[in-house]
C-alpha cells in the first residue's frame, strides 16, 4: 500500500511508518516534527513564527499538493493536521478526501471529542478536565475548552470524524470518547514502540534509585508534571542519600532519550489512565513507569498477568506516597523492570502494531469495507 501519515505526536507516526515499511509498504510522513521535539519526517512542515510564517507554510502546502494525492490511505494525527487555523483546514481536508482512496482520523490527543466528553459527559473518574463531577479550573484546561468548544475546531473535528473511513484510538481514554459516537468505525490500536535490542533489569545505581521526569513547555500544569516534580523534589530533599533526580525540560527528543537512559523509573501523566509514548519508550528500556496504570488500561489490552505500572491517583499525596515506597523498597526494581520491558514487547512492539494498522487499512480497501465494523 501507499500510505501518507500527516502530522506528529510524540513520534507515533514516524514509529508506525518504520513498522509499515518493514512490512513492505510505501510510507510518507509529513509533519512539523511535533514542534520543538523535532521528530523525524520525510516532508518538513514546520512553521516559522508570526503571520509570515503562516503565509509561508500555506504557500508550501499548496506547492506540495501533488505529493498529497494518489495514496491508498491518508491518516491524520489530529483534526488540526497542519499548523494552520481550523478555518483553513476544511479545504485541505476536502482535497485529501477527493484525491486519495481512504482517510483515517487518529484520536491521539487534544480534540473536541476529548474535551467535550470529559467536560460534559465525564465518563472517566478523572481526566485533563475533571475530577469526578468537578471540572478543573486551572487556566490550561479552560484554554483548551475555549479553543475547542463552540469553535471552528469543533466543526472541523465533527466533519472529519463523521466523514472519514475509520477512527483509530490509541489510549483507553480516547476510545471512551469516540466509540459511543462511532461504534462501527472506531478501532483501538496500541501505540507503537521500537524496543532497543538490549536492556538491563538491574538497578541502575546500587546506592541510589534514579528518578526521571520530563517537563513539556507550557503544559506542566495541564499534564500534572508540576505536582509530580514537586513530590519528587520534596522526596529528594528527604532522601538525598537514596535518590537521584533527573529533570528534562523542553529538550529535543534525542536529548530527552539520552537524559532518560540510566533511570530506574519515570514520572509521567498524572491525569492519565494509561502510559503514553514517553513512558512506554522508557518501559521498553526497562525503566519503570510511575503514573497512569488504571485497571481499564489493562482491560482494553486484555492483559491479566503483567501489571508493571505503579499507578498513582491525581494528587500530590498519592505521588509522594508511591514514590517514597518505591525508593524505600529497591528490591522491587528488577522484577518491575523486567515486567515493564515484557509489557511493551507484548502489546506495543512497533511491528506488531504496524500489523494491526495493516489489517485495518486492508479492510478499508476491500470491496466489502462498507459493511465492516472495526472493533
Amino acid at each position: 500500500m501507499k500510505i501518507l501519515l500527516l502530522g506528529e505526536y510524540s513520534n507515533v507516526h514516524w514509529t508506525l511508518a518504520e513498522g509499515l515499511r518493514r512490512l513492505g509498504h510505501r510510507v510518507t510522513v509529513a509533519s512539523n516534527g511535533d514542534f520543538w521535539k523535532d521528530y523525524p519526517r520525510d516532508i518538513d512542515l514546520a512553521r516559522k513564527p508570526g503571520k509570515w510564517g503562516g503565509i509561508r507554510l500555506m504557500a508550501k502546502l499548496y506547492a506540495l499538493l501533488p505529493r498529497f494525492r494518489g495514496y491508498d490511505i491518508v491518516q491524520l494525527i489530529n483534526p488540526i493536521f497542519f499548523e494552520l487555523k481550523a478555518e483553513q483546514l476544511f479545504w485541505f481536508y476536502n482535497y485529501l478526501r477527493k484525491h486519495n482512496k481512504k482517510v483515517v482520523l487518529g484520536a491521539f490527543g487534544m480534540d473536541w471529542y476529548w474535551v467535550h466528553t470529559c467536560t460534559v459527559d465525564k465518563p472517566l473518574r478523572y481526566s485533563d478536565f475533571n475530577f469526578g463531577d468537578k471540572l478543573r479550573t486551572d487556566e490550561s484546561a479552560i484554554k483548551e475548552q475555549r479553543d475547542w468548544i463552540g469553535t471552528p475546531k469543533e466543526r472541523l473535528n465533527k466533519l472529519i470524524a463523521e466523514d472519514c473511513d475509520a477512527i483509530v484510538t490509541c489510549l483507553y481514554e480516547y476510545d471512551v470518547c469516540y466509540r459511543p459516537h462511532f461504534p462501527n468505525k472506531t478501532k483501538f490500536i496500541p501505540l507503537p514502540i521500537q524496543l532497543p535490542d538490549t536492556y538491563s533489569a538491574e538497578r541502575c545505581q546500587r546506592s541510589k534509585t534514579t528518578i526521571f521526569i520530563g517537563i513539556s513547555r507550557g503544559r506542566s500544569a495541564y499534564k500534572g508534571t508540576d505536582i509530580m516534580l514537586q513530590a519528587a523534589k520534596d522526596l529528594h530533599s528527604k532522601y538525598r542519600h537514596r535518590m537521584k533526580l533527573v529533570v528534562a525540560e523542553g529538550v529535543p527528543y534525542d536529548e530527552y532519550i539520552q537524559l532518560m537512559d540510566g533511570a530506574d523509573a519515570i514520572l509521567d501523566q498524572l491525569y492519565s489512565y494509561t502510559p503514553s509514548m514517553s513512558p512506554l519508550a522508557a518501559m521498553a528500556k526497562g525503566i519503570i513507569c510511575i503514573g497512569g496504570g488504571e485497571p481499564e488500561n489493562y482491560e482494553i489490552l486484555h492483559e491479566t498477568e503483567l501489571h508493571p505500572i505503579i499507578n498513582v491517583q491525581p494528587n500530590y499525596e498519592s505521588v509522594y506516597s508511591e514514590l517514597e515506597s518505591f525508593i524505600l523498597n529497591p528490591v522491587r526494581i528488577p522484577a518491575l523492570k523486567q515486567q515493564s520491558r515484557e509489557y511493551v514487547k507484548r502489546h506495543h512492539d512497533y511491528l506488531k502494531v504496524a500489523g494491526q494498522y495493516e489489517e485495518l487499512y486492508l479492510s478499508l480497501l476491500s470491496p466489502s469495507s462498507g459493511s465492516q465494523q472495526h472493533r
